[in-house]
């Protein structure tokens, strides 16, 4: 009975180390290797499968880290089955769904909304949900000119009345009325006076700029101070190059990875000329990720893929070696020692580009000679030059070379294997953990013990509880009066996420 049982929460482990690994990197967009229907496909049945047999420890994923994408998808299963959750599990379930909804960015947060309605999901709870989600909302009528058919359509389903002249709006045709809410008057004007479109938000004015006819190039220029950081990264390359167009950006204070995919998206060229610049800019940003969460670490050996396949897909430009680039800079400002060793070597990481084979076993066993501390190896996992070479350099390594663990090897993946419903490994011998982006390294480093097998269901329990205790105690805190200019925000800043 006790094999048994050490087996059923053996297989409990590894169901639930695969579901966070998988939430941590797909998207359900294609990669190199994969197409995105087969991505689709592996992450609804881990969901499913998660769902029916791990409700609430599915429900505490929430709180793992997990990118936006599994967040909104763990969010809409849970109200769509809202019958099923146990009664003593109800409590920490709504608030673990509110608290995620609230943390998502507000333009995938009015797609869970949505998809609400889509999906026909209109439950006590749900409409609660989505009623809480509103009342909290930093500017609603910012969010009725930015998001006006998803909020209408949330409104709607859910049988919500929004103060003040939203619902007539949303509602009763925009155009019949004069608002005295500056934002929706400014709205209303725009689709007939040029001037009034360059006080809306961007994602809206594009629109109208088009209607009428202005010049790509003056409305980039005149549109420039509603711009958030966000959308200036997004526009800087394409805005100089077609438009002829400099935006102002303090490039530091970009989120690391998208600053990097930035990077990689200059020209060769353009980089050499920048590249105190670019550099600087990519050592600022490191630091900001570190002072939000930090992880102290020794002597460092980073094992980087650069191969053809980092170049991703026509979905997902450049993303593998985009996060590397970022975990190069991360892993360096964080570590006491470090050295970065790329597949195919470098002379300066901030020129390079995706080429050749994938030769892992080489930079690892160069990383391993430098005797470090721990090494950490970014990559998709297809090593193919010769192919599994990996697998024998760490099963040796850890058997033969290592037996006792003074160094240890975690694997960093930013690709989602759909035909393994995980990350793929480097072999049985190192941990294979899942990222989004760079900036999920310190998150998934504590994870990795969970992916190594050695830690007990209990403990992944433990672990996962304890976060949820973070984020439920990050939500209190955040919707207190005694942070007013937190809760408020600027509209201008909502999608910098």
């Amino acid at each position: 009975m006790d094999v048994a049982l050490a087996r059923a929460e053996q297989v409990a482990r590894e169901d639930l180390v695969m579901f966070v690994n998988a939430c941590f990197s797909c998207t359900g967009q294609r990669e190199f290797y994969n197409d995105a229907r087969g991505q689709a496909v592996s992450i609804e049945f881990l969901h499913a499968y998660i769902l029916g047999n791990y409700r609430r420890l599915y429900a505490r994923t929430l709180a793992a880290g997990i990118n936006h994408f599994n967040q909104a998808q763990i969010i809409l299963n849970l109200l769509a089955t809202g019958k099923q959750t146990l009664a003593e599990d109800k409590r920490e379930e709504g608030a673990l769904i509110a608290a995620a909804l609230r943390s998502l960015p507000p333009q995938r947060a009015f797609r869970v909304l949505e998809v609400l309605r889509e999906r026909r999901i209109n439950n006590r709870r749900a409409r609660a949900i989505v009623q809480e989600y509103l009342e909290g909302r930093p500017d609603l009528g910012f969010d009725a000119v930015k998001y006006r058919a998803k909020l209408r359509a949330a409104v709607a389903h859910g049988h919500l009345k929004l103060g003040g002249e939203l619902n007539p709006f949303l509602f009763h045709g925009w155009r019949k009325r004069v608002y005295t809410t500056p934002l929706l008057e400014k709205f209303r004007q725009a689709h007939y006076d040029q001037s009034a479109l360059f006080e809306l938000p961007f994602t809206v004015a594009e629109g109208l700029a088009v209607k009428h006819g202005i010049p790509r190039d003056v409305f980039l220029t005149r549109i420039e101070p509603r711009l958030t950081a966000a959308e200036r990264l997004r526009l800087q390359g394409a805005a100089a190059r077609e438009d002829g167009v400099t935006l102002a950006m303090d490039l530091g204070r970009a989120p690391l990875t998208k600053l990097a995919l930035y990077v990689l998206s200059l020209k060769a060229e353009v980089r050499r000329e920048r590249r105190a610049e670019l550099h600087a800019a990519m050592e600022q940003s490191a630091a900001r990720t570190l002072r939000r969460a930090f992880v102290p670490l020794g002597r460092v050996a980073a094992v980087l893929d650069n191969s053809f396949s980092a170049s991703g897909s026509s979905e997902k430009r450049r993303r593998p070696l985009g996060v590397a680039l970022a975990a190069h800079y991360l892993l360096s400002a964080s570590a006491r020692e470090y050295r970065a060793f790329w597949t195919n070597p470098v002379e300066d990481p901030l020129l390079m580009g995706a080429r050749g084979q994938t030769d892992l076993s080489t930079p690892l066993l160069d990383a391993l000679d430098w005797m470090p501390h721990v090494v950490v190896v970014v990559s998709d996992g297809y090593d193919n030059d010769p192919p599994n070479a990996v697998a024998e350099v760490t099963r040796v390594f850890r058997t033969k070379l290592d037996p006792a663990r003074r160094t240890s090897i975690v694997h960093v993946n930013p690709v989602f294997a759909s035909e393994l419903y995980a990350p793929r490994s480097i072999g049985t011998h190192v941990p294979t953990v899942g990222v989004r982006d760079a900036e999920d390294l310190p998150t998934v480093l504590g994870f990795a013990r969970f992916a190594e097998g050695a830690a007990p269901l209990s403990e992944l329990e433990d672990y996962l509880a304890a976060r949820v205790r973070r984020l439920l105690e990050r939500g209190q805190r955040s919707q207190t009066p005694a942070e007013p200019l937190e809760a408020a925000g600027e509209p201008a800043a909502q999608e910098e996420e």
